[in-house]
């Protein structure tokens, strides 16, 4: 079969000519690019994606296909796959499809063959763009008229779209721990970590109020990762900030946020985050933990930050990162509450960060005697 053409404009106008794959058609969204040398298909099920064109800068994709074990959720939620070159063979023992087959199952669209290296620069030097991906329409200045339409990442409330529809527990043996996790977009290597670390987790919708949250008795409180901008989700920063006074004047209730959990816990402080110019999106990130100068790999995904300038006496910076010297890391002073920006549950990797879990349930065994 001859390639379907298709084609990448972007808000500035560029114009990226390829090949269509996975579904025919056209999509649109924020295009961010992924250092990542292997993770793809977790990556397109990573909700944090949500409303974002993923570019990976690793030139062969595709190559040991897509297995039934690795999913970070139910879905795959980038909008589309851009890559450079798609295999079209893939050998893994775990295999049970090729991601261009996946990709059409899931309705998402692939863009292979244009210059990848070009649109990195591009971004790097202009900031993430607005995009349009279409095998559909061939004319530039429609293509660039839709990708002008499309709406800012910033403002937009995108949690709503990626939480739970209903209230879950996962049950572990012996647990020693109960854990409300508020998923704002939560992953599920999050979940299998924290069940590793001896605890039973419910699962909560993101906009469950404070009080229900207290109802459940539990011993700590986990922020979840998610997409968007995190000023936007208002109700969730509120909720926070009950269940922070909770800890201050009723009992120690041990908080710990990832990702977007981590910009919602600064928020509830009084910092504030601002949009990345290009985000952070990859799993080779180097970041300097401030309590014992050790350098941590770490992954990382998203296109917000706190605003180191903003953060409130009570929040101590822990992490650095070493890229841009961007806030990676903050915990309170006197209460159980720190949040970091990466992804310790890194899946595939890296596992250098591991040991921020330990730190959760070390704070809900104090919280306890």
């Amino acid at each position: 079969m001859q390639p379907t053409p298709a084609k990448l404009v972007l808000e500035n106008g560029s114009v990226y000519n390829g090949t269509a794959f996975g579904h025919i058609g056209e999509t649109s969204g924020e295009v961010v690019f992924n250092t990542s040398l292997t993770g793809y298909q977790e990556i397109l099920t990573d909700p944090s994606y949500t409303g974002q064109m993923v570019l990976m800068t690793y030139p062969l994709i595709g190559n040991y296909g897509i297995n039934i074990s690795d999913n970070e959720s139910s879905k795959m939620w980038a909008s589309a796959f851009i890559v450079r070159e798609l295999s079209n063979v893939h050998s893994n023992f775990e295999a049970t499809e090729s991601l261009d087959s996946a990709l059409k199952k899931a309705g998402v669209m692939g863009l292979a063959g244009i210059d990848t290296r070009k649109l990195v620069r591009e971004i790097r030097e202009k900031g993430a763009m607005r995009g349009v991906i279409s095998a559909l329409d061939s004319n530039n200045e429609s293509l660039h008229q839709k990708a002008l339409n499309i709406p800012e990442m910033s403002g937009q409330d995108l949690v709503k779209t990626v939480t739970t529809s209903e209230n879950y527990t996962l049950e572990k043996a012996d647990a020693r721990y109960h854990v409300a996790a508020l998923d704002y977009g939560i992953k599920t290597n999050i979940l299998r970590m924290l069940q590793n670390s001896g605890c039973r987790v419910t699962v909560l919708k993101a906009g469950t109020p404070a009080e229900e949250v207290i109802k459940l008795n539990a011993d700590g409180v986990f922020l979840s990762n998610g997409p968007g901008d995190p000023s936007a989700v208002s109700y969730a920063i509120e909720t926070i900030k009950k269940l922070v006074e909770y800890n201050r004047s009723t009992k120690p209730l041990p908080i710990f946020g990832i990702c977007l959990g981590h910009q919602l816990l600064a928020l509830a402080f009084g910092a504030e985050t601002y949009k990345l110019k290009f985000g952070h999106h990859g799993s080779n990130h180097p970041v300097k933990n401030l309590q014992n100068s050790q350098i941590e790999i770490t992954s990382q995904n998203h296109g917000f930050s706190v605003n180191m300038e903003s953060l409130p006496e009570a929040l101590e910076m822990t992490h650095l990162n070493l890229y841009d010297h961007t806030v990676e890391g903050v915990k309170h002073k006197t209460l159980p509450c720190f949040s970091v920006q990466y992804h310790p549950e890194a899946a595939p990797g890296p596992h250098d960060s591991h040991y921020l879990f330990a730190e959760f349930t070390s704070l809900m065994d104090q919280a306890k005697n």
